[in-house]
């Protein structure tokens, strides 16, 4: 279970103050996939740092019950001047798994070959989450956060983050941001919809798409 006791966030755009997350109270179940909507800026990725705990709210608080991933699509935590090897090592003790496990799995499913042991600050985007998505496979969560990207590279490589991904939510849930509503449907069963600042669960992800689909016909506020 996740809950969002009071939870405010601020966030400052063309010199105005916004809150994209405005006092909300919120519990997001353990034991279904979510999908979570809301249109561009809304704060979808900014939600997905907070529940991680890598962005901190202004108001409120996060109650974690359960081992929560970083945001798939989010490579901001790695130390550009550490490698990718010595980034992984880090992790591990934060996680507390076993090292030299989790060394031995990325290496083998990021595919970095000498760049794993060169500093994260030279690799290229794709490499950076390639480690990224290799790390999140590496560490077994309760809670997976996609924010648009499940996986990258060549064919064969999305093909098997695919596919090790699927075996990971079998014991896990995710909670996606996606705007393509067939990625949504592949992974999740409910939905959230973030809209002025306020969340609105859905218990069906069909439900949350037409609601979602309706908030983009009104203008916005």
């Amino acid at each position: 279970m996740i809950k969002l006791e009071g939870a405010t966030k601020l966030v400052r755009i063309k010199g105005f103050t916004k809150a994209i997350i405005n006092d909300v109270s919120f519990v997001i179940p353990r034991g279904k996939s979510v999908g979570l909507l809301g249109r561009n800026g809304a704060g979808k990725s900014t939600l997905l740092q907070i529940i991680a705990g890598t962005l901190e709210l202004d108001q409120g608080r996060v109650i974690r019950n359960g081992k929560i991933s970083w945001p798939l699509g989010f490579q901001g935590g790695f130390q550009g001047n550490l490698s990718g090897e010595q980034n992984v090592r880090f992790v591990a003790r934060i996680y507390g798994v076993d090292t030299e496990e989790l060394v031995a799995y990325v290496a083998d499913f990021a595919e970095l070959g000498e760049f794993y042991r060169a500093p994260v600050g030279t690799y290229s985007s794709g490499m950076k989450a390639r480690l990224a998505f290799g790390v999140s496979m590496g560490v077994k969560f309760d809670y997976y956060l996609v924010d648009e990207i499940t996986a990258v590279g060549d064919t064969n490589f999305k093909r098997k983050s695919q596919q090790v991904f699927k075996e990971r939510l079998r014991g896990s849930d995710v909670i996606m941001v996606s705007h393509s509503a067939s990625s949504l449907r592949d992974y999740c069963q409910t939905g959230i919809v973030l809209e002025d600042g306020k969340l609105t669960y859905y218990d069906n992800l069909e439900d949350a798409i037409s609601a979602h689909e309706s908030n983009m016909k009104r203008p916005r506020t």
